[in-house]
């Protein structure tokens, strides 16, 4: 998510915001507080994504399951855990793997921007909080570091390792994590990204061997296309690790032929995974073309490239999947009638999922 499409939402009630934080935590909510009843989390089956896919790896270019047979993961990206935590709750998550059959959440975990860096065990507390609920619930979970200003990721290389160390360390048994390691880098060299990842990934397999991991591409995770360069430059000089994926992020409103066109050529020769994208322009507000979202969703489908929408929030832009208020409200959560009409759209294309293979 871009620096400029940020919420600026800490004006959210204190009580609601810091009773669903208790909540997700598993702590006692303060006195006074109210907070939202939350509906017990379905044990995983063989009928959920992780049962029957289990660990999953890079095989070529794909993303392939436990058999070594590439896969489609879809699904939902949280907006930002320090202002919208009261949209995580039992019952949204409930609703996400079982009314909308989402395969994966992805919790971003901003660094600045009144994120991590003020308060980092809050942070990680709350980050394996949802790892934990996204895996009772059988879904795949993307912890994302979500960096946007400064651009450099190198910036917050210190803080990346601590988080990561300390999530791999609590999460290292399990066989649904993978690790995005910088969300949007801009204004950045490759190189320097580069730099990065040959430096975080290392922290990463010293705890955890088999999770993959997810590297950030320049100019806001568009393979360099929104600052003039494209895919050439990571074909050409690829990070020097294994199980790794490259991230691209689109808004079909603003990103036209162009940036769909490097996607398709990307694919072709990287491993890559759209971690975030939505139906309106760059700042996942305005009008949605589902008409040009529906091209990218295609051309996902037929090179099996898993996708993440941002967002699963009430944010007040037509990117958030709810209307404003539905979280304040504590739902409902299930159906269409708390969802924008972006909500609805993405909604149908989750509910049909790869059909993931048997064998």
């Amino acid at each position: 998510m871009r620096a400029h499409r940020t919420s600026w939402r800490s004006s959210v009630a204190a009580g609601v915001a810091g009773s669903a934080l208790c909540l997700l935590l598993g702590v006692a909510p303060a006195a006074g507080a109210t907070t939202a009843r939350q509906v017990p989390a379905a044990a995983p089956t063989a009928e959920t994504p992780v049962g029957a896919n289990g660990q999953l790896r890079v095989c070529g270019t794909r993303l392939c399951n436990s058999r070594g047979n590439p896969i489609q993961l879809r699904g939902m990206s949280s907006h930002g855990t320090q202002w919208y935590p009261h949209c995580l709750t039992g019952g949204s998550l409930d609703a996400l793997a079982q009314d909308w059959k989402a395969d994966v959440l992805r919790v971003s975990t901003y660094v600045q921007e009144g994120g991590y860096e003020t308060d980092p065990k809050r942070f990680t507390d709350l980050a394996n909080s949802l790892v934990q609920q996204a895996t009772d619930r059988g879904m795949y979970v993307i912890v994302d570091w979500h960096m946007l200003t400064p651009g450099d990721p190198n910036a917050n290389l210190g803080k990346a390792r601590q988080f990561f160390t300390e999530i791999a360390n609590r999460n290292k048994n399990k066989n649904n994590i993978i690790y995005e390691i910088a969300n949007e880098p801009s204004g950045v060299s490759w190189s320097r990204v580069k730099s990065y990842a040959e430096q975080i990934i290392p922290t990463i397999r010293a705890i955890d061997t088999d999770a993959p991991v997810l590297v950030g591409t320049r100019a806001w995770s568009s393979f360099g296309v929104s600052e003039g360069a494209d895919e050439s430059e990571v074909v050409d000089n690829p990070v020097r690790a294994a199980n790794i994926m490259y991230t691209f992020h689109f808004y079909a409103y603003s990103h036209r032929d162009e940036y769909l066109a490097t996607l398709s050529r990307a694919a072709d020769a990287l491993p890559v995974f759209v971690t975030e994208f939505g139906t309106q322009n760059y700042a996942g507000e305005g009008s949605n073309d589902f008409a040009m979202s529906q091209r990218y969703l295609d051309l996902m489908a037929s090179k099996k490239i898993s996708w993440v929408n941002w967002n699963f929030s009430d944010d007040q832009r037509s990117g958030a999947v709810f209307k404003t208020g539905t979280c304040d409200r504590n739902g409902p959560w299930t159906g269409t009638s708390s969802l924008k009409p972006a909500g609805a759209w993405i909604r149908d294309r989750v509910r049909t999922p790869d059909a993931f293979p048997a064998r």
